[in-house]
């Protein structure tokens, strides 16, 4: 964790699951965390759990689907005079069920969070990162993004914009002394699936217990790819062999897999 000693890492989603976990495995090593998050009261505890000398927490409430939220943090971190040299786009929306039946508020957040939001802090961080010659960003995508996933259609192509991004920069960065990593996680134990679940029936977002990845290890996974300087990283053994030899079929063969997958659901 030495390439962490006295960043400052602004990390969004942090009042839960995998950037919680990134704020608690950066928090002994970091001088400055930015935790940016819509509930202020998770924010205010992780505060409090995290607090240690040499280190300064400043929490933003922010819904990252709100245009005008998202403004309003940066105006506040360029008064501060925080230079970010850590920046983890780990927000992010999900939605289970045939798009069909969606709803369209969720989508738009969806579209709103996972891409927009993610584009614009990096757009505006960026200038300072290459200016500096140092610096990471660490995005987090998903599995889903290197596969169309029925039932997750808009979730897995948003997570393939962020996966597709994350490499096109990364190529663009090449010499300037900033690195971008895509995370990929498989299924993991958080809210995240359940907020993803809707709560007016059908099947929950399957999730194979031998698929699945602890928190702890995905987070750390993630931090030691930017330590590493890797564009991309799948937590867990068994679900990244699973996903590149996934990757490896013909997209007919996964068509007609795809298609029967839906008429056997109807």
């Amino acid at each position: 964790m030495n390439f962490f000693h006295g960043c400052t890492a602004l990390i969004t989603g942090a009042s839960s699951g995998i950037g919680e976990e990134f704020a608690r495995q950066l928090a002994p090593h970091a001088r400055s965390l930015i935790l940016v998050a819509r509930r202020k009261d998770r924010l205010e505890t992780l505060r409090h759990e995290l607090d240690r000398p040499g280190l300064t927490i400043h929490c933003h409430t922010a819904d990252l689907a709100d245009e005008v939220q998202i403004e309003a943090l940066l105006a506040s971190l360029a008064a501060s005079g925080e230079r970010v040299s850590l920046l983890i786009n780990n927000a992010g929306l999900g939605d289970h069920g045939f798009f069909e039946e969606s709803d369209w508020s969720r989508v738009s957040a969806m579209l709103d969070v996972n891409v927009k939001a993610l584009t614009r802090l990096t757009h505006a961080l960026l200038p300072d990162l290459v200016r500096a010659g140092r610096g990471a960003i660490l995005n987090v995508s998903s599995i889903a993004s290197l596969l169309p996933l029925p039932k997750m259609a808009v979730y897995a192509a948003t997570k393939a914009y962020v996966t597709s991004f994350s490499e096109a920069l990364r190529a663009e960065l090449r010499g300037t002394g900033v690195s971008v990593t895509a995370l990929c996680p498989g299924p993991v134990s958080t809210e995240f699936g359940r907020i993803a679940d809707r709560p007016d029936g059908g099947d929950p977002m399957p999730a194979p217990e031998i698929f699945k990845v602890p928190v702890e290890d995905v987070a750390a996974a993630g931090l030691a790819a930017v330590e590493r300087d890797r564009a991309r990283v799948i937590p867990g053994w068994f679900i990244c062999v699973a996903m590149t030899l996934a990757s490896l079929v013909p997209i007919f063969v996964l068509r007609l897999f795809l298609a029967q997958r839906r008429s056997d659901e109807r």
